[in-house]
């Protein structure tokens, strides 16, 4: 058994190539090997946005606080509240974030394939958000 402390882990700025706005990344977990599962809250001020991104292997989310959006390449953007839960499946193109003024935040889980977790591509657009 392992158990990670509250707090034990400090939390992050979100990546300027990777989000749009303010972000904060607290990292969750991490299984050991054979495993692949990871995990992470994530906040999201009110605007700010992921980047368009893929995961190899897919991805949960779990609003836990908030009101914020979702939208996979060709669909509607969809709003999410708090006990929502979200997935997208692998190599779905996709963006996740916050409302325009409310603030949200998530658990993000996914699995690595050798290694690698998310592709990140180009930024959502003010327009595509605003949309």
């Amino acid at each position: 058994m392992d158990i990670q402390r509250n707090g034990s882990k400090p939390s992050g700025k979100g990546p300027p190539d990777w989000f749009t706005g303010t972000v904060r990344i607290d990292p969750l977990f991490q299984a050991a090997s054979p495993a692949r599962v990871a995990g992470a809250s994530v906040t999201f001020e009110p605007g700010a946005r992921t980047a368009w991104h893929t995961h190899p292997l897919g991805q949960t989310l779990i609003v836990t606080s908030g009101s914020g959006r979702a939208q996979h390449l060709g669909g509607p953007i969809e709003e999410l509240h708090p006990g929502d839960v979200v997935w997208f499946p692998p190599g779905e193109k996709h963006w996740h974030g916050a409302s325009p003024t409310t603030a949200m935040s998530h658990i993000a889980i996914q699995e690595s394939l050798d290694g690698k977790v998310v592709d990140w591509l180009e930024h959502v657009t003010d327009e595509q958000y605003q949309s």
